[in-house]
């Protein structure tokens, strides 16, 4: 299966069995977003779900957060992965988007990973899903999942190599939905350890199906490139 064959199949089926795929961090608007993406950095969304409402709720604008202090912000938020670091970022982040975006959360790549704690895959994430923008967040899942259908290959062995390569064969239309499909099948079906290939819908279209059946994951994964 040559691999244009292999992107028609997975978007045939999840565009049928996830038209409409979203995120699922809690926000009400793009600082709230934002404000969640950075949080979730290697913790789950679950865990930052259950730490906004009440960060939200003493901080509910960029105006708010800037004046707060780090540890005040550290109170609210010690529960997710460092948290430290974090609150720094947050508020760090409140106070340029104040001083040189007017509260505004940013359009552009280039402009919001000038923000901080926010890197190439949070700036992604925002662009795609506030702004309908054609870019490819890639974590985790992405790059595991990535590599594991064959939508990319061995040699594609850094979080940008593998984005330039996705963005390149989905359809600009296709990106921010396809961010989310890779994200979700990768959480709950394509998992890291075990995944769950007998409830997969899209082993037709997998390089490594075959493999993992004959070999074991193990055995397989060993052969791919690794993330973080």
């Amino acid at each position: 299966m040559i691999r244009k064959e292999r992107y028609a199949g997975i978007v045939d089926y999840f565009s049928t069995h996830m038209p409409n795929p979203e995120t699922e961090l809690k926000y009400s608007n793009p600082f709230e977003l934002i404000v969640a993406v950075v949080l979730s950095a290697q913790c789950t969304d679950k865990r930052v779900n259950l730490v906004t409402p009440a960060l939200f709720d003493n901080f509910p604008t960029a105006q708010a957060m800037a004046a707060a202090s780090v540890d005040e912000i550290f109170e609210l938020i010690r529960s997710v992965s460092y948290p430290n670091n974090k609150s720094k970022h947050l508020v760090g982040l409140a106070q340029k988007l104040i001083g040189e975006f007017n509260g505004e959360v940013p359009d552009s790549v280039d402009e919001l990973v000038k923000l901080p704690g926010v890197g190439r895959k949070t700036a992604n994430v925002i662009a795609s899903v506030i702004h309908n923008k054609p870019t490819m967040a890639v974590d985790t899942h992405v790059f595991r999942v990535s590599h594991r259908l064959g939508l990319v290959s061995a040699t594609d062995k850094t979080p940008l190599a593998v984005e330039k390569v996705l963005v390149k064969h989905f359809t600009q239309e296709e990106i921010p939905k396809a961010h989310h499909w890779l994200i979700l099948h990768g959480r709950y079906v394509c998992l890291a350890r075990k995944p769950k290939c007998e409830a997969c819908g899209i082993t037709a279209f997998c390089k490594s199906y075959e493999g993992i059946k004959k070999y074991g994951i193990e055995k397989v994964d060993a052969k791919l490139p690794k993330i973080g």
